[in-house]
């Protein structure tokens, strides 16, 4: 089972330009528009959005693509 995350947790993921680092912000447990796209969300199964730490980025990814640090 994937690890599950809290709001304001400080998670690591790896993206295309290197590892980023940021704060959850929200947490999605319903299917969600998010950058002109559906992402495909469950309470079994949600996807987090993260603010970047360095920029003004905003993510979203599942829990297995992402570690707590």
């Amino acid at each position: 089972m994937t690890e599950r995350f809290s709001v304001g947790d400080h998670v690591l993921w790896n993206s295309e330009a290197g590892y980023v680092h940021g704060t959850i912000t929200k947490i999605h447990t319903k299917d969600v528009e998010f950058k002109g796209r559906t992402r495909r969300c469950s309470p079994d199964d949600p996807q987090y959005e993260i603010t970047s730490d360095t920029t003004d980025h905003v993510a979203m990814h599942k829990g297995e693509a992402l570690t707590k640090i």
